[in-house]
């Protein structure tokens, strides 16, 4: 698919500015980001659970969204997870329409739960590989219960005489079947997202937002493997195997969003955060368990060439000075609960600040209160450069007219006297 030639230079003139808002220049103006999931599908009357069953569909409803709109960063269909996969693998940690939600057109929920225990510590720092094949994967995925019969560790020298009769277990070899469809399936998932990107590029000129998705470090042990109570409870109850798995898996975080990046060709790593936010940890906590390991995580991949998005979700009111310690013009803090105007003043010199447009003004506010919000973050945040709208937390039900109000005075207010 050849770019066409106002594709190209809506495309170029996109990217430039996101990268001086990154590297703290003043753009012609500020860069438009919104990080949209279900608003285009409500927005080109698509239900959820269409979205989720039916690729094509799903690249309908953004191709309106983005004839619309035109923002200068774009995702594709990828935040509409798909459900014959997630079903295939009958998955455990989440539901959605048509598996676990009546309701057609009411967002994917995660289920958190223990899938790691608190005495299994010892066991996930010997072999965190071994671990996450034979305890979390079976756990998480009931189709995938004959892994946990796999012990491959033990195979070097004649040890394999032991290890690989168990391919022969019925269980095993469905678990193998299923993965054999899973693949199948994914490869066509994958070959859908790449041929819309290009779409994204050539037919909308609009930069896609992300090369690989990633986690702080805490956040893999909390989110998917003991859950928020538990691993807080680790904190104080056990502290040092704790800090142990996430110094254990701070290398392994690392690689897995390197190594994403480099497959798609895209520098932008979106990390998403969760469990360092004001309310879940005191100040000390949050710089002994959590930010160690997220700085040294950030620092690898800015010395890798790319760029972190950190998708600051929930309140960050008194992280700022921690959030200070990045490289110089290398990073960006998209918030969710924070006040904007300290954060500029606390990070405007050394990271690009973007959000926080309130959801909830989107879905019930007027344009003209979306517009005086969004005067207000331009004037304070916007000179100097360094700063991209983007709205508080993912977009769902926003009314449209709200949508369009931000984008317009963005475009119109935004842009940089020179």
């Amino acid at each position: 698919m050849s770019m066409n030639a106002d594709a190209k230079q809506q495309y170029q003139a996109s990217l430039n500015r996101v990268l001086d808002a990154i590297k703290l220049k003043e753009p012609d103006r500020v860069p438009l980001i919104p990080v949209v999931e279900a608003f285009p599908y409500y927005y080109a009357g698509l239900t959820i659970q269409e979205g989720m069953y039916d690729y094509h569909k799903a690249g309908a409803a953004l191709d309106k969204f983005y004839a619309d709109f035109h923002p200068d960063l774009g995702w594709d269909p990828v935040l509409m997870y798909p459900g014959k996969i997630m079903e295939l693998l009958d998955m455990k940690w989440f539901q959605w329409p048509g598996r676990g939600i009546e309701d057609p057109n009411s967002m994917y929920q995660y289920i958190e739960k223990e899938y790691m225990t608190e005495d299994e510590y010892d066991e996930l720092l010997l072999d965190p590989t071994h671990f996450i094949q034979s305890k979390w994967i079976p756990r998480s995925f009931g189709a995938l219960d004959g892994l946990k019969y796999l012990a491959l560790r033990d195979s070097i020298w004649f040890g394999f005489f032991n290890t690989f009769p168990v391919f022969g277990r019925k269980e095993v070899q469905d678990s193998l079947q299923t993965l054999l469809k899973f693949a199948e399936e994914m490869n066509k998932w994958y070959t859908f997202l790449g041929e819309y990107d290009k779409k994204m590029e050539n037919e909308f000129g609009v930069p896609l937002a992300y090369g690989a998705w990633g986690y702080a470090p805490f956040d893999w042990l909390g989110d998917t493997m003991r859950g928020t109570v538990p691993i807080l409870r680790d904190i104080r109850e056990r502290p040092d195997k704790l800090l142990a798995a996430i110094e254990r898996f701070t290398p392994i975080a690392v690689e897995a969003s390197i190594n994403g990046a480099k497959a798609s060709g895209r520098p932008f790593v979106w990390v998403w955060l969760h469990k360092g936010v004001d309310q879940l940890m005191s100040k000390e906590q949050f710089g002994k368990f959590y930010w160690p390991s997220l700085r040294q995580y950030i620092q690898e991949l800015v010395d890798a060439g790319l760029t972190p998005f950190i998708y600051v979700e929930g309140s960050y009111h008194k992280r700022l000075e921690f959030l200070r310690e990045v490289p110089k013009g290398k990073v960006v803090y998209d918030f969710e609960d924070i006040d904007m105007f300290e954060a500029k003043k606390v990070l405007g010199d050394v990271a690009c600040i973007a959000g926080n447009v309130p959801n909830a003004l989107l879905s019930y506010g007027t344009p003209a209160e979306v517009e005086e919000y969004c005067k207000k973050l331009i004037d304070v945040c916007a000179p100097g450069g360094g700063f991209m709208m983007d709205t508080a937390a993912m977009v769902d039900d926003a009314k449209p007219e709200n949508m369009q109000a931000m984008f317009k005075v963005t475009r119109e207010y935004g842009v940089y006297r020179r």
